[in-house]
Parts: C-alpha cells; structure tokens; sequence
C-alpha cells in the first residue's frame, strides 16, 4: 500500500509538471505567414498561410481588412503553395501548388512517398472566393493586362490564359527561363535566360518568330525592371565569377557589378551605373526599382552596410538614401512610386522595423511611429495611407497587420492564431553580447527559465548561415520554428543561448564575409566556444550538462562541436549539418581544370574545416535528423558521419525521413523530429540531473 500511495503521489506530482508547460504543437502548430502581396491600385491584399502543414491563401480587403481564408486545404500533404500573382484588374489570384518551391527546376519531391510524383500546378480563385480552377501544369505564373498568362514548365515558357485554354510551348531556347515580367500594356515579355556560366535578358512579343536578347555578353544578367512608358528594360549585370575566384572568395572583384539599360525592341544597351572597386563590388541583394522622377532605386554594401541608392536612368552618381550602421532587407516602391517602404535593423540590430524614404532622398523615417520591442517586415502599400506588413514580437508567432492613415496598427486575422497558443508561458530572449577569442563581437539570445537554481543549457546554431536570429519569433517559417523551439526548452528549464556566429545578417560586410570562413578554415569555430565560455560562466548553468543543436548550416556547428569539443558539449541534435566539406566541394565539380595542387591543397583545407577530421575525438551523444532527400545538404553527408560513428563505438541515435527535403515540407515530420530531439535531451541532460 505504501508503495503504491507513493507511485500515486509521484504519478500525480509528474502530471501536475506536465500539465504546467505547454507541448510542442503548441508552440509549433500556429499558422505561419508569408507572400504578402497587394492587388494592382491597392484596397485588396493576400498572403499565404501554412496552418499545420495544409497551406492556404488568406485575404483581406479595404476598408476593414478583415481576414479569411480563400482556400480551403485541410491536408498536411508536403504540397507546397506560393508563387502568388493578382490579375490585372485585381479580381482574382493565381497560384503555384506542389513540388517545393524553393528549389525550380529539380525534380518534384515525394515526402509522403506515394505511389505517383504528386504533380506542380498552377491555379486561379477569385478573390471574392468560389471554386478553384487548374489552368496548367508548371509554374511561375505572369498574367498580362489583357489576360494571357506565361509560365514556366520544363524550363521553358508556355501560355495560357485566364479560362485555362489548352497551352502552347512559345519561347523554347537553349537556356533556363525564369522571371517572367510583362510590359506594362501586356504587348512584350521580359525574362531571363539563364546558359549555365551566363545569362540574358529576353524579350519576347506575342507572335513574332523570334527573340531579342538586350545587350548580350558574357556575363549574367538578372533582374529586369520595365520603364513605365514600356520601352525600356533596366537589370543587373554580375560577372561571371572564375574558377579560381569561385574557391577563394573574396570582396574586391577585379570587373565590380553593373546596372544597365536597354532599348525593349532592338536590344541595343548602355551602362547607367557601376559599383566602385572594393566593398559591395561583389553584387550582394537583387532590388531594382524603376521609381518615380526616371530614377532607380537599387541596394549596395558600398559601405560596408547593405544600404539603398538612388540613380537617375539616364546615369550618374548614385544617392545613398539610408546612411548608418544597419542593413536593410525587404523594399518596395509606393503605390506613387516617390517612396520606398523598407524594413531593416536601424537603430535597433537586432530586430527588424519598417522605413520609408524618398527615392530622390531625404531623412528615412519610421513608418509605424515610435520603433517599439516588435518585428516588422514585407511592407506594402496598400493605398490611402495603408501600410499592410508582417509583424511579431517576442511573445507572438508572425501574422499580418495593418497601418491606416492617422490609426493604430492592428492584426488583419487574429482569429487565425490558435487559443492555445502559449503566449503567457513565454519568456522575453534577452540580448547577449560577447567576444570570441580573436576578439570579434557576437550577439545571441538569452532564454532563462523561470526557475532558479543550476540549469542544464542548450547552445543553438541557426542555418544559413546568412541568417540573423532575432529578439523575437523570426520571419522565415523554419527560424520561426527554432525560436519557438527555444522558448519550449526555456519553459521546460534550459538556459538556452541561440549564437548570431560570424557569417550571418546584420552585422555588416565585415561580419558577413570573415577570413578564413567555413570550409576554408572555420573561423567561426571561435564564436561557438565564446557561447559555450558564456554559459558556462554562468552561475545559472551547471557546465557539466550544456548541450547544443541546430539545423543545416547550424548542424554542422553542432557536429563541430562536438568533434572538437566533446569535453565542453554533454550531447547534441544534428539536424542536417554538413560533416566534410571536401566530399561536398569535390561533389560540386569545377576543379579538373585547375593545378592539381592547388586542388590538393583545396580539399585538405576543406576537410581540416569538418567535424570529419576530429571526428575520433567525439565521444559525446548525438542524435541525427535528416530527410534523405535533402538537395541543399547531401545526405551522404549524414550517412558518411554515421558510418565513422558507429566504427568508433560513439554513441548516436538517428532520425530519417524518407523522401523529405531538407526542410521537411511534411508538418507533421518537423513536430516528431522536435519531440525526438527533446526526448533525446532530457535523457542525455536532464536525466543527468
């Protein structure tokens, strides 16, 4: 009976504790934003929701801009959903389903490994709603003023129109096309045509025989931006990077990017403006904005700072219109076109808020009044003094929001956000600066448990690794993820410092770009034992239990981690890192025509860089999550790493998931490979209590 009332009370004890914190699906299962897009003439505006893995278009239209779903998917299938375009006359929406995305032009993935490839379809609703309608397979839909619409299957570029007519093959080359633009009267089509180590802009008029390519060289040519009288096309033009220049890196380029401009019906071209030697020669952000005043609006790192410029069309020097020390990320012209809406980390680095300046110049300004402790981005201008954004905070996941003329910002679907939602069980991330052994300057997040006493501690390592993480839940669907990730493991009673390491956003070229990065030397290794120093230094954080994860590029510093320093890293979640990157260089191909040596010398670099080359010094836990059909992180990557572990008796436990990508497009995936790397921390941390 004792023992029994005793296992009662502990039973009892045990389920109170749970009971207290909330789970996992609640913090990851709330619906996600993204592809905000504003109707032509403003009043109407769309995005695009994942909501537990089924992914549905939401609108909202003026003057209350109340939410609803358009779409009604109620699957977590893996079909992805994007590539949103508004008709010209702004009554209804086309869009992309199935396949991933991210990644045009390869084969569509399988993640639920049905029996049949689910297909990539392009799709019409209207925007007052009623029955979806299938126009075509492919993908990146463009609709013209008159209603025909140009889309990509195959790498080539086909048409149809807005009632589904049967589609026809018509401009069929050599290269890849993408960027489907039409003239503003809908008579011409612009498009770039990538040929491998070049690329061309196209233009295309509705049944002529043949292409004009504007101003053809050697090099890649990208982002077209029509004039508004439709009769010239600007875009950028990037060099070609050379072999050896593709290894070594580097900031100064010896031929620095370009923007040009072209004659739409003969092709014939001219330079408008090219970047200075040095800092920003190296083309970094696509902007291109053909603004009021026949002036382009463009983004440059001049200063070592992503900022915006300024250029008349006919030439001359450039304006910049954002001076500072921050960066700017998401820009789009207003409906005048005499202003530009931008979000970026101006006086506040480590969030994001939305900007707006002149395009001829002047002071930015902040759009939304007083900067606050939120996150903005993906501004639009929706008309009448109506900014329609993305916004979040520490405590609340991203969702859209407007800002009227003279009003107070608020929520356009807050019924969207799940009631349980654990929005009170949150903590506020503090902001942690510290210094690497070489002296570079690092900022991270602070999650501390609301418990006192020692605390086992989890470093975490985001992907990219051009990414900053936030003071806040993040703008990207995957970071969103591992920020509510930390929250859940602070709540449970980690300390948990997420490392914003050298390579990342928001810092500067300088930052961005370090020596000796990477597979060229891991430089950044130096930043992961400056946050292991800092946790352990704490008098909250028992050293001995500190563990570390993270995902992608993340996973690689989290197995370097724990190669090289198993002595500081209790245990670890791998979550699709690379391990050596030779055997990835050497995959990518480009060195049979360089000096033998130089190649040797290349991949012994590579490979000193890995967590493969201490790999027998691991001796600390780990657990691997990996979709085996990963196109940005091979998957031999893990299976190499798993082989090496197993020979060696260090112990590992893995999580595959057949025919998923490396983001997991299956919802339902990302919610078992979180609880397997909780179940694996508290055996391996907490259970060491």
């Amino acid at each position: 009976m004792c023992k029994r009332a005793l296992f009662m009370v502990l039973c009892s004890l045990a389920g109170s504790l749970v009971a207290r914190g909330a789970t996992i699906e609640q913090y990851l299962w709330a619906p996600f934003p993204s592809e905000l897009r504003v109707a032509p003439g403003g009043g109407k505006v769309v995005w695009l929701l994942n909501e537990r893995g089924a992914r549905n278009l939401w609108a909202a239209t003026a003057p209350d801009y109340k939410g609803r779903r358009l779409t009604a998917y109620k699957e977590d299938d893996g079909q992805d959903v994007g590539m949103i375009q508004w008709t010209a006359d702004g009554r209804s929406i086309l869009y992309v389903r199935g396949g991933n995305l991210e990644q045009i032009g390869q084969a569509n993935p399988n993640p639920q490994s049905l029996a049949q490839l689910p297909d990539q379809s392009i799709w019409i609703v209207s925007f007052d709603g009623g029955v979806l309608r299938k126009l075509a397979d492919g993908h990146s839909p463009a609709a013209s003023k008159d209603g025909n619409v140009a889309f990509i299957r195959r790498g080539q570029i086909w048409m149809t129109n807005l009632e589904g007519a049967k589609a026809n093959a018509v401009v069929q080359t050599r290269g890849v096309s993408s960027n489907l633009l039409w003239s503003p009267d809908g008579s011409q089509l612009a498009f770039v045509n990538s040929r491998g180590d070049h690329s061309f802009i196209g233009v295309y008029k509705r049944g002529d025989q043949s292409v004009t390519y504007l101003d053809a060289s050697t090099e890649r040519d990208v982002v077209p931006v029509w004039s508004p009288d439709g009769r010239r096309i600007a875009f950028l033009r990037i060099p070609s990077p050379t072999l050896t220049g593709s290894l070594t890196g580097g900031r100064d380029a010896p031929s620095p990017w370009s923007i040009r401009m072209a004659d739409a019906s003969t092709g014939v071209g001219r330079e408008v403006w090219h970047a200075d030697r040095g800092a920003g020669s190296v083309a970094s952000a696509r902007h291109l904005f053909w603004a009021d005043g026949d002036r382009l609006i463009f983004a440059w790192e001049k200063t070592g700072w992503q900022h915006l410029y300024s250029v008349a069309a006919k030439g001359g020097a450039a304006t910049e219109l954002t001076p500072g020390e921050f960066e700017i990320e998401d820009a789009s012209l207003t409906e005048d076109r005499r202003e530009i809406l931008f979000s970026s980390n101006q006086s506040d680095i480590d969030r994001r808020h939305i900007w707006r300046v002149a395009v001829a110049g002047g002071k930015p300004a902040p759009t939304l009044g007083k900067l606050g402790d939120g996150i903005e981005w993906e501004p639009q201008d929706a008309g009448n003094g109506t900014i329609i954004y993305f916004r979040s905070s520490a405590k609340e996941i991203g969702r859209a929001a407007m800002k009227a003329a003279n009003a107070s910002p608020r929520d356009l679907a807050p019924d969207s956000i799940p009631a349980d939602f654990p929005s009170s069980e949150q903590v506020v991330p503090q902001q942690a600066i510290f210094k690497a052994a070489d002296g570079m300057t690092i900022h991270g997040q602070l999650f501390l448990p609301k418990t006192a006493g020692k605390h086992a501690a989890l470093l975490f390592f985001h992907g990219g690794p051009t990414r900053q993480m936030l003071l806040g839940w993040h703008y990207m669907d995957a970071y969103s993820d591992f920020y509510g990730m930390n929250q859940y493991w602070a709540n449970k009673g980690y300390v948990v410092l997420s490392v914003n390491y050298r390579g990342g956003l928001g810092y500067g070229l300088n930052f961005r770009e370090p020596p000796n990065f990477g597979s060229n030397g891991a430089s950044e290794y130096a930043d992961v034992l400056a946050g292991a120093k800092y946790l352990a230094a704490r008098a909250d954080v028992d050293p001995k239990r500190i563990g570390v994860w993270g995902g992608s590029y993340g996973g690689y510093l989290t197995a370097m981690a724990l190669a090289r320093s198993s002595d500081l890293f209790a245990a670890g979640v791998d979550y699709a890192g690379v391990h050596d990157w030779s055997l990835l260089i050497a995959a990518r191909g480009g060195l049979s025509t360089l000096d033998p040596d130089k190649v040797r010398e290349r991949l012994r670099i590579a490979f000193d860089s890995s967590p493969m080359a201490s790999v027998k010094k691991w001796k600390s836990p780990v657990l691997l999550i990996h979709g085996d059909d990963d196109r940005n992180v091979p998957f031999n990557q893990t299976v190499e790493l798993a082989k090496s572990l197993r020979e060696q008796g260090t112990e590992f436990e893995e999580l595959i998931f057949p025919d998923d990508v490396h983001d997991l497009l299956v919802r339902q995936h990302w919610i078992v490979a979180m609880k397997a790397a909780d179940a694996f921390f508290d055996k391996t941390l907490k259970g060491r209590e």
